[in-house]
């Protein structure tokens, strides 16, 4: 069994805040199972990647003997969490909350160890649907709403002028009530849920309970690059998807946030992303996505997905390569790039192109013709139609 101070390593590993750190060690050596509990809404059907960094970490805390505390917010989902809102979210009906809530215990144990003395799931209409009136308001002077308009987002909308429900105020007390509820030594959750899972320390020291360490995880930037993942925003992979989507989405994306997926989605260490760094990044974002595939679908299933890839990709290109161009190596703008192949008339041709989605390196496409990008020995250069070449920078 790994002593307090190995776990404590390994456990904040990947997390942004920890409150606190001295806390959490302090739990550790008590060398007892701690309950560790992480609150899933069930507002959409699907869990997708962005989800499954806080689940990765909560079976961290499993693997290494502790209780995850799985929370089903059925009850919460009715107000909607205004994280991220700059107006009140409509309020879900009950079927629908039902619905997608049966997806959630499958989905989500695809990552979690479901063994009882492992996994505990809960819904908070157990406790939340029983309260009466006179429980809310004891519940509600707990909280100023001085304290409430720390929150960024209710912050942001009350100067705004924009209106706030009295209903969503009650969001983080019921989430930080939870935690009161199942004692919980441990709160996980992403930068946005920050003040929610702060508040459920509060609600603990009224209930004379030793408060919850609060661990936060950064958010996962979706295919896109830029935005969080979101099935709204259309740039997630879903934890449901088939295999072969799941492989050709994780290859889409650029290399600058396939080592950040490496961070928060195997918790690679920052020495262990530098040598994957000196290896080819086409091979790096293979073994990425055999990676995620063989998580929800097994290590069959990725090497299948892999060789239908390169199938049609990989060894594709390298079937029509005509030519080679050799080229220097390191960053060059994609325009001079592409121009160098000589096979285009003006540079006004090449944007055209790249705006059309017609340039592709090693498989990924580029659309912005202002785009600047790395150029190393062995990559394939596809522009247009005919033009195919492997590029050399020996």
């Amino acid at each position: 069994m790994k002593t307090a101070d190995e776990q404590l390593d390994l456990l904040t590993q990947g997390c942004e805040t920890v409150v606190t750190r001295e806390e959490l060690k302090k739990k550790l050596e008590q060398q007892r199972p701690l309950r560790v509990k992480l609150g899933c809404d069930p507002t959409a059907p699907d869990l997708h990647l962005g989800h499954s960094v806080v689940l990765r970490k909560l079976r961290q805390f499993q693997d290494l003997g502790h209780k995850a505390v799985l929370i089903i917010g059925d009850y919460t989902a009715l107000i909607g969490d205004p994280t991220g809102q700059n107006k009140t979210r409509p309020m879900l009906s009950e079927a629908d909350i039902q619905r997608n809530a049966k997806t959630y215990f499958d989905q989500a144990g695809k990552i979690l160890d479901t063994a009882p003395d492992k996994l505990e799931i809960r819904r908070n209409s157990e406790w939340l649907a029983k309260m009466s009136f006179a429980d809310v308001i004891r519940l509600a002077s707990q909280m100023t709403i001085a304290r409430m308009l720390e929150r960024d987002t209710f912050e942001k909308r009350y100067k705004s002028g924009e209106p706030i429900s009295v209903h969503e105020f009650l969001y983080p007390l019921m989430q930080g009530y939870d935690s009161v509820t199942i004692k919980a030594d441990v709160e996980l959750g992403g930068t946005d849920q920050t003040f929610n899972n702060l508040v459920g320390r509060d609600l603990q020291r009224h209930a004379s309970q030793e408060p919850q360490i609060v661990m936060i995880l950064p958010i996962l930037e979706g295919l896109d690059g830029v935005e969080k993942m979101s099935k709204s925003k259309g740039n997630y992979i879903g934890i449901a998807e088939t295999a072969r989507d799941m492989f050709g989405k994780t290859m889409s994306i650029g290399d600058d946030l396939m080592w950040k997926w490496y961070g928060l989605l195997f918790f690679k260490t920052p020495a262990e992303i530098a040598a994957l760094k000196k290896g080819h990044p086409m091979e790096a974002k293979k073994a990425l996505a055999h990676a995620i595939v063989a998580q929800y679908h097994g290590a069959a299933a990725a090497d299948h997905a892999r060789e239908d890839f390169e199938k049609q990709f990989s060894k594709k290109d390298l079937a029509e390569v005509a030519e080679s161009l050799h080229v220097p190596a390191g960053e060059v703008w994609i325009v001079e790039l592409v121009e160098k192949t000589g096979k285009f008339k003006s540079r006004g041709d090449i944007r055209r192109i790249i705006q059309q989605g017609g340039v592709t390196l090693d498989g990924q496409k580029i659309t912005d013709d202002r785009a600047r990008v790395t150029v190393r020995d062995g990559q394939i250069l596809k522009a247009g139609k005919l033009v195919v070449v492997e590029l050399t920078t020996g």
